[in-house]
Parts: structure tokens; C-alpha cells; sequence
């Protein structure tokens, strides 16, 4: 085994944090695994993995040992493809926020499925934060503002955000009329990923944002939990108002406040500069992004701004 192997059997360890799911996935018996890894520690002179019965993690050394071979790895999957002409492929794992990838990504998947053959996705639904060079994950999507990281973050839509409530808590509360009235109101907490606590109601008044913290008798920190409360009559809630437009028509939920709307959620996908070169991200970025501007153009989307939280559904 080369050396470029053994680089591709120490990041595959890495990513997985186990020798055996390593070897399962690379088709090779666990005991050359074990072999490439003496091996390439011996010859660098260095520790590049701490081994425990329950995990296998990466030293510092072999953290920056780990960024450099996917680099690496990746310029040489360019090269020799472009040489032969070859269209990428691969395993891509994408972590993707539900709705937008049900709404948006996976209606067009299976076309670029039939475009890139080689290529096979691998993806999860989360809100949580990901790392995604010790997990793994080649692409990241999100909604929300983001946090300062070493990711390159492409913003690809900006989704305007409403306040709505349901009949059965209008009936109760009364219509919310204005935005510096609410002192009778209640609103369902979003607690924020970043955080961990609930993020107040916003309002756009006069180009300026205007913060109101209401009672707020239950919180979550799923978007989709957070939509169904509202439904439910819990309490007000902000959402981007495609994710509400079924329930706006039906007349199950009531925009209210629209003179003084919430700022929009930005939306973006994030992934390891390392992964910049690799043909299989790039076309999968290329395509995502396209995939975003055709569904913002239908759906009302803005032109990529800015927001201040993550109540879109990080």
C-alpha cells in the first residue's frame, strides 16, 4: 500500500473514529488498517491517533496531518480527473436542515443523481452544530446567522420571516394589532443553538430592529416543534413564511404584524476549506446553488442580506 493509500486509510479512521468501521468501509481487513497506521506513524515519528476502547480521536499532530491529507487527496482527485476527463465521485455526506432539503434540495436530487452517477450521497437531518472535519462532513446547510469558523459559508437565499398566530389563540388573547402593544400576549420561546436561551420576538420599525421578550409558557429548539406550538395556539411565533404557506392558506395560522416584519433568515451552505478542491463538493455546491436561486425566484426568497439570529432553524 502507497503512501497516498495509507492517506486515505488514516483520514477514513479519522472521520469514522474507529478502526473496524474504517476497514468494513474501505473493504480491507482490520489488520492492514492497523499495519498502515503503525506504519505511518513510524515513518512521520509522531503519534497521529489516541486510541481508547470506546473511540479513537486524532492528536494535534494528527489533526494537522488529517487537513493536510484531505488537501492533498483532493488536488489529486481534481488533477486526474480533469486529465481524464472524468466526472466526480464518490461519497458526499451532506447534514442538512429538514425542511429546506425537503423543500428545495431533494425534489432535484434524483436529476443530479442522473447527472453525477459516481457520486453518492450520504445525508442527515440536524439543528445542531456540526464539526465537520472531526465528523466527517463534506457539506453543511443552514438556516440563520452563523458563527465565526474556519468554514467557507456560501449564503444562497434570504427567506422572509412573518409573525403569525392561530385562531384558537386569537380567540383567547385577542388580534395582535401592534407590535408595542403585546404587554397581553404570549409567544412560543425558540431557544437559540448558539446559546441555549430563548430568543425575543423581532420587528422591523422605521429601517430600525425592535426587540419584545413576551410570557412565554413553553420553548423548543426544533423549528418544527416550534411551528406546531403556533398551530397549536400556544403563543406568537416568527418563521420564514414559506414554511407556514399550507397553514396561511388553509387559514389554520394568521399572519399578523406584517407592517413590522422580522428581519430575513439568511440561508447557507458551509463546508471545510480543505473540501474547496474536492470535484465532488464543488459540484454539489454548484448545483445546490442553482437549486436555490430557481425555488427563491418561485417562493419570494430576497437576495442574500443579513439576520441576527438563528430562529430560522439552525
Amino acid at each position: 500500500m502507497d503512501r497516498l493509500d495509507g492517506m486515505r486509510v488514516f483520514t477514513r479512521i479519522v472521520e469514522l473514529k474507529s478502526f473496524s468501521a474504517a476497514a468494513r468501509e474501505l473493504d480491507l481487513p482490520a489488520s492492514t488498517v492497523t499495519d498502515v497506521l503503525k506504519r505511518l506513524e513510524a515513518r512521520l515519528g509522531v503519534r497521529l491517533l489516541e486510541r481508547t476502547t470506546r473511540q479513537v480521536s486524532a492528536t494535534p499532530d494528527g489533526e494537522s496531518y488529517y487537513r493536510n491529507c484531505l488537501a492533498i487527496l483532493a488536488q489529486i482527485e481534481e488533477v486526474e480527473g480533469a486529465l481524464r476527463g472524468a466526472k466526480p465521485k464518490g461519497r458526499l455526506r451532506l447534514d442538512v436542515q429538514g425542511d429546506l432539503a425537503r423543500s428545495v434540495l431533494l425534489p432535484g436530487l434524483p436529476r443530479f443523481l442522473e447527472r453525477y452517477p459516481g457520486i453518492e450521497i450520504d445525508m442527515s437531518e440536524g439543528e445542531r452544530f456540526v464539526d465537520l472535519l472531526r465528523e466527517g462532513v463534506d457539506c453543511v446547510l443552514r438556516a440563520g446567522e452563523l458563527r465565526d469558523s474556519d468554514l467557507v459559508a456560501r449564503r444562497v437565499a434570504l427567506l422572509p420571516e412573518i409573525t403569525a398566530v392561530a385562531p384558537a389563540y386569537v380567540a383567547r388573547h385577542g388580534l395582535p394589532l401592534r407590535w408595542d402593544a403585546l404587554q397581553e400576549h404570549l409567544m412560543v420561546g425558540f431557544r437559540s443553538s448558539a446559546t441555549g436561551g430563548v430568543l425575543p420576538l423581532e420587528f422591523t420599525v422605521q429601517g430600525a430592529m425592535r426587540h419584545v421578550m413576551l410570557p412565554t409558557p413553553f420553548s423548543v429548539n426544533g423549528a418544527a416543534s416550534y411551528r406546531a406550538a403556533g398551530v397549536l395556539g400556544m403563543g406568537l411565533i416568527q418563521v420564514p413564511r414559506y414554511a407556514l404557506r399550507a397553514q396561511l392558506e388553509s387559514g389554520s395560522m394568521i399572519a399578523v404584524l406584517e407592517g413590522t416584519p422580522p428581519s430575513p433568515t439568511p440561508v447557507s451552505l458551509l463546508y471545510p476549506k480543505s473540501r474547496q478542491r474536492s470535484p465532488r463538493v464543488r459540484a454539489f455546491i454548484d448545483w445546490a446553488v442553482q437549486a436555490f436561486r430557481v425555488w427563491s425566484e418561485q417562493s419570494g426568497a430576497q437576495t442574500p442580506g443579513s439576520r441576527g439570529d438563528d430562529r430560522g432553524g439552525i
